[in-house]
């Protein structure tokens, strides 16, 4: 029937037997692109070299139904991976560090980890002389790095901050509130078994909630796994979004860090130094905006026919292009005002999450309830406790014998 979601049926152990098919396919097309760049130039020839590797990597999540294994290596491999290895293939982001290794190479090509480098104040050197000299004709500015910089600043770069930040000071605070939105998930969950009984916008609510809790705790343990093994630096996923005082502020730096800065060098970058050559640097700005905010646009809807298998509705689309206009407006605002003019705190704070918070219920969370993520979270839990029930003792028998 037309809008019915259908789920194949799958066992458990077929599950994670794809799981673990789909991660060695990973790995095993990781270490091509790693070898095979040491031999292929960057460019078109590097980029035709991995166009199958990414080809691959949009079809692989079609292989796993559950809502949590599937879900979560849809995003890391159909979107982290592919937009790194389409930066690699020019010699740019994070896998083009000359000295990777080669588990440093796949950890950081999957999950939301890089590497980062904190070097000691030092006199400018000839290359940083060099590209101040490019600047000062060049449509889009570059940094010490070589990469573009604009109005906005890079996530949590503020004031000629680090624009990323370490977290060491704040780490006992980070374990505390991991373990707290942790206990609040377990709440929220218990409390949405009496789904029946509550009201739809009550509903609402509470997916709300859980997608962001579940989301800032899923990329950041994934995160620390491989900061544990590879002893790879942590980077935050959010930044106390509920703080926002703007459109700029929640999308630039707060809200899902691990895409903002894959979108940036990858879409918002290039687009804006294209644009910068035909309507000048102040205006340019606006069409990387939008061009950005497609690409996610799009790629939500990916995802989300990963999870539910149905034919998109659009919604996500338009949710993401509404917030991309509004945005602009806000953008021309701020330019033709110059800044003279802010709102409180007090007041910006409130209409900025409420803004995002409407919309999202209007347009976001119903396409993430036909998708069922909720129910089928919950039903594979319970698998999993079976399995485990039965499973453990046999073990702990066989390992007393």
């Amino acid at each position: 029937m037309e809008g019915e979601i259908y789920y194949p049926s799958y066992t458990l152990e077929r599950e994670i037997s794809n799981f673990i098919k789909v991660w060695i396919s990973v790995v095993v097309s990781l270490c091509y692109c790693y070898f095979s760049a040491k031999f292929i130039p960057k460019g078109m020839p590097r980029l035709f070299s991995i166009i199958p590797i990414v080809s691959l990597f949009f079809a692989l999540p079609l292989k796993l139904h559950s809502a949590n294994l599937g879900a979560n290596t849809a995003f890391f491999i159909a979107w982290l991976s592919n937009f790194k290895l389409l930066l690699f293939a020019f010699d740019k982001g994070p896998l083009s560090h000359p000295s990777l290794s080669l588990p440093h190479f796949i950890a950081i090509a999957c999950f939301p980890i890089r590497i980062r480098q904190d070097p000691p104040p030092k006199s400018p050197s000839n290359h940083e002389k060099s590209l101040k000299s490019q600047n000062r004709n060049h449509p889009c500015p570059l940094d010490q790095d070589g990469h573009n910089s604009q109005d906005v600043p890079p996530p949590n770069c503020r004031n000629g901050e680090n624009p990323h930040p370490r977290i060491t000071q704040k780490g006992r605070t980070s374990i505390r509130n991991y373990a707290i939105k942790g206990v609040l998930v377990a709440l929220l969950f218990r409390v949405y078994n009496y789904s029946d009984h509550i009201h739809p916008k009550a509903n609402l609510v509470i997916s709300g909630f859980l997608m962001y809790f579940m989301l800032e705790i899923i990329l950041t343990n994934a995160a620390f796994v491989a900061r544990a093994i590879l002893g790879l630096e942590l980077e935050p996923q959010f930044n106390e979004p509920y703080l926002s005082t703007s459109l700029q502020d929640f999308w630039g730096r707060r809200w899902n860090l691990v895409v903002s800065r894959t979108l940036r060098p990858s879409v918002y970058d290039p687009v804006l130094c294209i644009s910068a050559r035909f309507m000048g640097r102040k205006w340019a700005q606006l069409p990387a905006v939008v061009c950005t905010f497609l690409v996610s646009a799009l790629m939500h809807e990916l995802i989300f026919y990963y999870m539910g298998r149905t034919r998109p509705t659009w919604e996500i689309t338009w949710f993401f292009l509404l917030h991309g206009a509004c945005l602009v407006v806000e953008i021309v605002i701020k330019k033709v005002a110059k800044d003279r003019y802010r709102l409180p705190r007090v007041i910006a704070m409130p209409m900025t999450v409420g803004f995002v918070m409407g919309t999202g219920f209007w347009l976001f969370i119903p396409q993430l309830l036909r998708c069922k993520v909720a129910a089928r979270a919950f039903e594979e839990y319970a698998l999993l406790g079976a399995f485990v029930k039965e499973v453990v003792p046999g073990v702990v028998k066989l390992t007393i014998q």
